[in-house]
């Protein structure tokens, strides 16, 4: 490998003192940071530990020297050296006055991604893990290098900080023949990267720090359109993807599922499950344990896949020598040990009953079937254990104090719908993948599902359903929010104190594009804005029959939406509650 660091100019920027102690330090060239905090001895931080400097304490004139010699901060405290690698970060008081500075040492470290050379050539999208510290910025700053002159591809870095190609308008030469596009402020780097594709026709986009929402939708966005990503995110493994909300949709995402009870019988599992929402963003990704060790997962979707069915993933641990030399080998997961399960499957309906009794063994039966049933119940780990704890708090206490259908049948309930859409009910139903049959006999039905003017317009519903007792569900309008609710209430699915299931299928029609983009530009609204912040959003112009699909979808949030301005620029504002 050959490590380039410029370490000199890193060195002119900071006072006299600081400066001689460090020239004369027998472990200068392993040096990572300096930290100089205001009233505080400075400090010098290497790999195996970090020392002060002098005994004397840095002062305001000290900071100024080293701020006059650097560039500007930018909106995320960060500057640089011209045409190096070095960063410089600045911590600031309350009245934004800089009190301490962090002067990190860049290196451009070629060769090191030697360990992964051959999944880089594949031209799938790699996602970089791994703690602070690591090398992924190293990591993708030599990726983009190779990725441009040795396989000449077209390459653009989105460098927010200036941190992958250094400082200054002439990008670093460690980043070759890849081309540079530079950031104003942290927040609008989701729009570079679509700016990016649109504009310089890239085979390859590099990204460091994905971290926002937006910033793993654009991440989306660019790798539906064929270019090849390679990024990095904070977070050691996978799980810790999966476990984010705001970065769980570059591994696909996670949705609850409700099974039909042939599935759950089959999984043995519980009823509502997780599976993955969608196809990676990236298709491979790299733990990056140490710097000479990684984790290599070749297919992110098996990999999440695996990891929901509680099962541990075996991907590849690939280690480089001092010499060089690329070691590969398979991280086997733990086989689990064939006990008997401690928990029973809890019955319901009429099998709970007593009613329906299991059938006694034959002897004809195969002696595999029990050890194959025993091995999928004994296959938990406590990822999934910390998944269902996060996920379902509420479903084994229902599972304990109710059956499924409000009678004690199995599912799937039967319901009868009066004065509602029927396209609107089956829609929810199929989005969802709800356990609920519509039927039009009232003797076959579990429960009524009715619009509240009817119910009470017609007393013969009200009768007929208490002579039969069934429970009628009353909507005060036929949207989808509503149906939904109430569907989830006839199956004990509606919990107050968590937010429902956002599925912009729902309030979709066709299914378009458009829809979707209008969707989802409300949706980020009310998530991003409206609730945290408490501030009003003004959404683009959209035709009527949009509009009314944003109505709905803020109505499922329980917020308050109007219409205002003329045709064709009406458009919606969303109200804090």
């Amino acid at each position: 490998m050959q490590i380039t660091d410029d370490l000199t100019k890193l060195l002119h920027i900071l006072p006299e003192q600081i400066r001689l102690a460090l020239e004369e330090h027998p472990q200068e060239n392993n040096l990572i940071e300096v930290v100089m905090d205001l009233g505080r001895f400075p400090e010098a931080r290497f790999p195996d530990k970090a020392e002060y400097l002098c005994e004397t304490p840095v002062s305001k004139e000290d900071l100024n020297y080293c701020i006059q010699r650097v560039g500007l901060f930018s909106g995320d405290n960060r500057a640089g050296i011209e045409r190096t690698l070095h960063r410089i970060s600045a911590m600031r008081n309350r009245t934004g006055e800089i009190i301490g500075l962090t002067c990190r040492v860049g290196r451009a470290v070629y060769g090191t991604i030697g360990m992964i050379h051959d999944l880089v050539e594949t031209g799938k999208s790699i996602l970089m893990l791994g703690r602070p510290g690591v090398g992924k910025t190293t990591a993708l700053r030599e990726i983009a290098r190779v990725l441009a002159d040795d396989l000449h591809k077209r390459v653009v870095i989105i460098d927010t900080s200036n941190e992958i190609a250094g400082d200054g308008d002439i990008p670093h030469p460690a980043i070759g023949r890849a081309r540079r596009m530079q950031v104003a402020r942290p927040e609008l780097q989701h729009q570079v990267m679509i700016e990016a594709v649109e504009n310089h026709m890239p085979q390859v986009i590099v990204i460091d720090e994905i971290g926002t929402e937006l910033e793993a939708l654009a991440a989306r966005t660019i790798a539906e359109r064929g270019v090849q990503l390679v990024g990095t995110a904070h977070g050691n493994q996978i799980e810790n993807l999966i476990k984010n909300p705001t970065l769980s949709d570059l591994v696909g995402g996670i949705q609850a599922v409700t099974l039909g009870d042939e599935e759950a019988r089959r999984r043995a599992s519980q009823k509502t499950v997780l599976e993955r929402k969608a196809p990676p963003t990236f298709e491979i990704a790299v733990e990056m344990l140490e710097r000479q060790r990684w984790v290599v997962h070749e297919s992110v979707s098996e990999t999440v896949d695996t990891l929901l069915r509680g099962r541990q993933p075996n991907p590849q641990v690939r280690t480089v020598s001092e010499t060089g030399k690329v070691t590969v080998t398979r991280e086997l997961a733990e086989t689990p040990t064939l006990t008997p399960p401690t928990m029973s499957l809890r019955s319901t309906g009429w099998r709970s009953s007593g009613q329906m009794q299991p059938l006694p063994p034959t002897k004809a039966a195969s002696p595999i079937r029990p050890v194959i049933e025993l091995e999928r119940f004994s296959e938990d780990t406590s990822f999934e254990q910390m998944l269902d704890k996060s996920w379902h708090q509420q479903d084994e206490l229902m599972r304990e104090g109710r059956t499924p259908g409000p009678n004690g049948e199995d599912y799937p309930v039967h319901v009868y719908p009066y004065g509602i859409s029927r396209q609107q009910l089956d829609q929810v139903i199929e989005v969802l993948n709800l356990p609920v049959v519509l039927t039009k006999d009232m003797d076959s039905a579990d429960a009524v599902v009715a619009l509240r003017s009817h119910v009470k317009n017609h007393s013969k519903l009200r009768h007929i359903s208490k002579a039969r007792q069934l429970p009628i569900y009353s909507l005060k309008a036929s949207t989808i929010p509503q149906i939904t609710r109430a569907l989830r209430r006839v199956l004990g699915m509606d919990d107050p104190n968590q937010p429902d299931t956002t599925d912009l299928r729902l309030f979709a029609q066709k299914g378009s594009e458009d829809e979707i983009e209008a969707l989802e530009e409300a949706r980020l609204a009310v998530e991003q804005i409206v609730i945290p912040k408490g501030q009003p959003v003004e959404l683009l112009p959209r035709s009527a029959q949009v509009r009314k699909m944003q109505h709905e979808l803020v109505e499922h949030y329980r917020l308050k939406s109007n219409s205002f301005g003329d045709e064709p620029n009406r458009r919606l504002r969303i109200y804090p509650a």
